[in-house]
């Protein structure tokens, strides 16, 4: 099942999406939820085309907690040795946009950079001091999201907050899948025509039972949170006009142009 949020002329709602995204949007229907979509889904009749409605993002986290060098070539590509444990960050839920909303360069940064990622979004039990073999219940599905990044501020401040936290640096989408085999799936980035990263989620250093169990045993995971996973080698800057998509093989694309903050 893929859970949506969308904007439509009577409001926002949630929504199953119904058809092939396989084949592209063409054809694809969204079917309204009553109420939140964990627990029992119940649709209330309410069908619009998916080219009639725009997505939002599919959640509000109350946090994004992320996952930092969980790829040994993105390690490697900034000389930063692998973790021996899982590297922590957080982004602010205000950084948090949907698919089509604009990436916003701020003036603070003269190299913001993408970084592709799995999602993982926490189910309506949350998650707190789960451990491995539990955690998988935890999961409420998957979806697409990109890390933006300052990359110069993260390097002169020293810790990550202020690099990853600006307004619309975490895009997110198009829906959360519920059903997705993600131990093995590729994620790619490509901005306009040029492929700049794709690796495979086989890869991870650390995989998804270890994170949510890890992370859990840190901070309460509350339904909705969302953990990105880590991004594969080749991350690399955005500037003014580009169109910076993630695909997840299976889960769908996420696309969010950038503008200059001015």
């Amino acid at each position: 099942m893929r859970i949506a949020r969308f904007a439509h002329s009577g409001g926002m709602s949630f929504g199953v999406v119904e058809g092939d995204p396989g084949a592209g949007t063409e054809g694809l229907t969204v079917a309204q939820i009553e109420g939140l979509p964990f627990g029992r889904v119940q649709t209330t009749g309410q069908r619009w085309a998916l080219s009639d409605v725009r997505l939002l993002s599919p959640i509000l986290p109350s946090k994004v907690v992320c996952v930092g060098r969980n790829y040994a070539e993105h390690a490697a590509e900034h000389q930063a040795e692998v973790p021996t444990e899982p590297l922590l960050f957080l982004k602010p839920s205000t950084s948090v946009v949907g698919p089509g909303d604009a990436i916003r360069l701020p003036t603070q940064s003269k190299r913001v950079e993408h970084e592709a990622e799995l999602a993982v979004v926490i189910g309506m039990t949350g998650a707190r001091r789960v451990d491995r073999a539990t955690a998988p219940a935890a999961i409420f599905g998957y979806t697409c999201a990109n890390d933006v990044t300052a990359r110069d501020l993260q390097r002169s401040d020293g810790q990550w907050t202020r690099a990853k936290g600006f307004d619309s640096f975490c895009p997110i989408g198009p829906w959360i899948d519920t059903d997705a085999n993600v131990s093995d799936v590729e994620v790619t980035c490509t901005v306009g025509d040029a492929v700049r990263q794709r690796g495979r989620t086989r890869d991870m250093i650390f995989d998804i039972p270890t994170l949510v169990s890890y992370v859990s045993h840190v901070m309460t995971l509350l339904p909705g949170d969302v953990i990105l996973t880590g991004t594969p080698a080749g991350v690399g800057p955005l500037v003014d006009g580009d169109t910076v998509t993630v695909t997840i093989d299976g889960i769908g694309t996420l696309s969010n142009p950038v503008v200059d903050l001015d």
